[in-house]
């Protein structure tokens, strides 16, 4: 048979993504434990690489005081590290960016798995072998097998330690080439006490704990069984480019195909007695042709009870579509590069094998490479033998149907009769044919094609109304007509059950796809489950409940979800089990299959986060494996995105948890500051004044006095501001509005800071026409005094502040003006967050006046901003809504 030539599709989405990003190639040494020689192995391949004439560089290479690993690095180019200082100390790290500025051909980095020091780029080194693979660098990298995420609780098992540091497993699947640095445990051991690993005391440490013998024997074989399948991968990609369609039975691999016969349980459980033997990889598959759709309950049934089964002995179950049973099961079978196919034993009489032959005998002769295990076995007594293809007849309509079309036709080709040729009275029963069959069933479609032969014959050709011919060669019409006939009708099934097929998987598709879309905007877990649960409803039509584990790791069902069934002692004890084994259960199942309801973990990448319950109205509703299937990826999508809503929560509260740990720094270091200078100086006046109070004089006594109680008032001011700001975050303020004067609250505030604006030209410009402002009078006369007191600050000495107000029929708008250093650009919005400080940031205040005063404004319903004048300074505005009408002021009797 000619070797057809590569799919072009595979081929093709490989050009784009080649021609999408050129990436540099991954070379890992992977070894299963520190000290095999992988750094030693690397050099070594590096040295070849640089005698060829290759451009090489080492990023990192860590030789941990191996005099042989070390000799090698000589006449290797060597990029500087990068110095991090982290908790006092200063470490080395791999300097990425002079990788990337240098762009060698080739760069070395050792050790994927380590963790940068916090303010580098990336968190992982493996991050930063990506960006160098990205920019077009080969890369030649270190890695142990423990390090690799997927077994990082196999290898916690096995060793009792738990690695912290991981890879994720698809750098090393996408690495163009994974070489096996392997070396016996006994020579490693003997690496571990000559001290060629670790010094002699951490050596003897590390051969009492994780270097014990046993567990680098598990290490070993995990680090092999690791790379065969790495190499099985690579040379599956080959065999794909270059469409090899043979199989090359390199690695042990399994397939058992079943059907609706009793014998497939036994089929199921031969191949698991296979795998185990060969410790190979197996797999399950069923073929749905045609015939499935006319398959009786009883087959459906058992056809999902032995893929339930062959899941829980572990085996990969796949159901395919296609016409012949025979060449899916070879195409599958090559594209994934199975060494052995099981079937069962056939049950076709012996004729019918001998005319039409079976799928056995298909596989048979058509496997080449593949070798095919004929299981039999007895059946039995209590299960009846179902053929596959043929377990619902036809209905009788279907076959009056069929006669109907036929009497039909012939009407039609007796009136065209007298005007056409024979040959297209033949096409008018063909079209007939085409009929029948599109609905959908072989059998009346034959019978269809049988009757258009013998009514064409009968009506048509001469001698008329009767079956004899004349003529001998319409014996060949008769025989070409009755073949195209049949062929057309199967042609016809085939693609109405094609059609159907195909519009299935696209509402199976389309449901998953608009759940996850809907999805996508959800961002609350109640939300999240509500969309859930609404389509699955939609698609399975039935109760459902979800939970979630409460405190103490017990389930707890969600309140106010819909369509939620009541669950008893019995079924929490199911949903129980279901959430600590992350394994389905309940009815329909071979675990716990008396629970009233199916039960399925919703399982994501960091465990299972609870369980879905759901009791369909059809209990057969979930027998079929390909609705099984299509719940279970409802269900992950759930746990994805509750997993999303989880994680996004956690980013959430640790963003909180910064923010609450910056402002307590803030706040300790401003307060600390402000109360220590005040607090300083009172306690230097006291002593002062108890010391030496009688010796003093009058003037010197009252300067001390005045210090201490100066002092005293700006901690007073630094005592209300954090109180102030204390009721503004908690919500307790009360604005107590009242229409008062603007003229009275200004000069209050200029009253409270006569002595700080002694010195200072202060001009105000409060217009006659002013009316009165409905304000607390008390805390707008503090955002004045804080607004007044910001420009005092951060002004020179006996600089103007000019304070101004202004109406117009909305609002009044009040600006205090100084004549200063301004304000630093894009500072003008941040200046009002708390314990932020303007320029310089040594002066005094803990940064809280601006941020009260922002409070109490908007409080008041207004805004306040701030802008640097043109003529240098800055200006701060607040604006107070004219809300209401003022009351009415009547002149007093004199």
């Amino acid at each position: 048979m000619k070797e057809r030539g590569p799919d072009p599709d595979p081929l093709l989405a490989r050009v784009k993504e080649e021609g999408r990003q050129r990436r540099g190639k991954l070379k890992v040494f992977f070894g299963a434990a520190a000290g095999v020689g992988k750094t030693y192995a690397m050099l070594q391949a590096a040295q070849e690489r640089r005698a060829a004439g290759v451009d090489v560089a080492v990023g990192w290479v860590d030789t941990h005081g191996r005099a042989e690993s070390a000799a090698l690095l000589q006449g290797l180019e060597i990029l500087p590290p990068r110095r991090a200082a982290y908790r006092g100390t200063t470490l080395q790290e791999f300097d990425l960016d002079a990788a990337l500025q240098r762009r060698p051909t080739l760069i070395l980095v050792d050790e994927l798995a380590h963790s940068n020091a916090p303010g580098m780029r990336h968190a992982k080194r493996w991050q930063d072998v990506t960006e160098l693979l990205d920019s077009g660098m080969d890369v030649y990298a270190t890695l142990n097998v423990q390090h690799l995420e997927s077994l990082n609780d196999v290898v916690a098992r096995i060793t009792g330690v738990t690695v912290r540091e991981t890879v994720p497993d698809s750098v090393l699947e996408q690495a163009a080439e994974v070489e096996l640095i392997d070396l016996p445990p006994e020579d490693l051991l003997q690496r571990l006490r000559e001290g060629k690993v670790y010094v002699p005391e951490q050596a003897r440490e590390a051969m009492q704990s994780f270097f014990q013998k046993g567990n680098l024997i598990a290490l070993r074989e995990l680090a092999l069984r690791r790379t065969a399948d790495s190499v099985d991968a690579q040379m599956r990609e080959y065999m794909r480019e270059h469409a090899i369609r043979k199989t090359w039975p390199v690695a042990e691999r399994i397939m058992a195909c079943v059907s609706p016969s009793p014998l497939a349980s036994c089929v199921v459980r031969a191949a698991k007695r296979f795998a185990d033997t060969l410790r190979a990889e197996w797999i399950v598959a069923y073929v749905e042709t045609p015939g499935h759709a006319r398959m009786s309950e009883a087959a459906r049934v058992r056809i999902a009870d032995t893929l339930r089964l062959a899941e829980g002995l572990g085996a990969e179950t796949v159901v395919l579509s296609g016409h012949s049973v025979s060449d899916e099961i070879l195409a599958h079978a090559r594209a994934r590069n199975v060494s052995k196919i099981v079937i069962g034993t056939p049950h076709q009489p012996f004729w019918r094998r001998i005319l039409f032959g079976s799928i056995a005998d298909t596989l048979i002769r058509r496997s080449n490479e593949t070798d095919i295990y004929v299981i039999s076995g007895e059946e039995s007594p209590n299960v009846p033998y179902v053929p596959p293809a043929r377990t619902r007849r036809s209905g009788w309509l279907s076959y009056v149907w069929a006669v109907a079309i036929a009497a039909l036709c012939t009407a039609i080709a007796w009136v065209m009769f007298p005007f056409f040729e024979l040959s297209n009275l033949i096409m008018v029963y063909l079209l007939g044919v085409v009929g029948v069959a599109a609905r959908g069933q072989t059998a009346p479609s034959i019978l269809a094609s049988i009757l258009s032969v013998a009514t064409f014959d009968f009506f048509f050709v001469p001698p008329y109304f009767t079956f004899a011919v004349a003529d001998k060669q319409y014996l060949v019409t008769f025989a070409v007509m009755l073949a195209v006939a049949l062929v057309i009708g199967g042609l016809t099934v085939r693609i109405r059950w094609l059609a159907e097929s195909a519009r299935q998987r696209e509402r199976r598709t389309a449901a998953l796809y608009a759940l996850s879309r809907e999805q996508a905007g959800v961002r609350e877990v109640v939300h999240i489950l509500e969309v859930g649960l609404r389509h699955i409803q939609e698609v399975f039509r039935g109760q459902m409940i979800v939970l979630l584990p409460g405190p103490g790791g017990h389930l707890m069902p969600q309140p106010d979800l819909p369509t939620q069934f009541r669950m008893d002692s019995k079924e929490h004890e199911v949903s129980q089990w279901v959430f600590q084994h992350g394994q389905l259960a309940g009815r329909g199942t071979y675990t716990l299959p008396g629970a009233e309801a199916l039960y399925l973990p919703l399982v994501a990448s960091r465990g299972t986060l609870g369980v879905l319950g759901i009791q369909t109205d059809d209990p057969h509703a979930l027998e079929a494996p390909e609705q099984l299937h299509q719940l279970e990826a409802f269900t992950n999508q759930i746990a994805l995105a509750l997993e999303r809503a989880q994680l996004a929560e956690e980013a959430q509260q640790a963003h909180l948890r910064m923010e609450t740990e910056r402002l307590r720094s803030s706040l300790l270091s401003s307060v600390s500051h402000d109360l220590r200078t005040p607090l300083a100086s009172i306690t230097g006046a006291a002593s002062s004044l108890l010391e030496t109070g009688d010796g003093l004089s009058g003037s010197a006594h009252r300067e001390l006095l005045e210090t201490i109680h100066e002092e005293a008032e700006r901690l007073s001011r630094l005592v209300h501001n954090l109180l102030e700001m204390t009721r503004l975050e908690s919500g307790s303020l009360e604005v107590r509005k009242d229409w008062h004067p603007l003229e009275e609250v200004v000069g209050a505030a200029l009253g409270r800071l006569a002595k700080q604006v002694r010195g200072r030209p202060v001009t105000t410009r409060l217009p006659a026409e002013l009316p009165l402002v409905p304000m607390d009078d008390v805390l707008m006369e503090q955002v004045l005094i804080n607004l007044l007191d910001n420009a005092i600050k951060h002004t020179p000495d006996g600089s103007p502040i000019e304070l101004a107000a202004m109406a117009d029929g909305e609002a009044v708008t009040v600006e205090v003006a100084d004549i200063g250093p301004g304000l630093p650009t894009g500072d003008e919005q941040r200046i009002f967050q708390k314990f932020a400080r303007g320029q310089p940031a040594t002066s005094r205040g803990a940064g809280l006046g601006l941020a009260i005063c922002q409070g109490i404004v908007e409080a008041h319903g207004g805004r306040i901003w701030a802008e640097n004048r043109p003529g240098g300074g800055a200006v701060f505005r607040f604006t107070i809504p004219l809300s209401g009408r003022p009351p009415e002021i009547r002149a007093s009797d004199t």
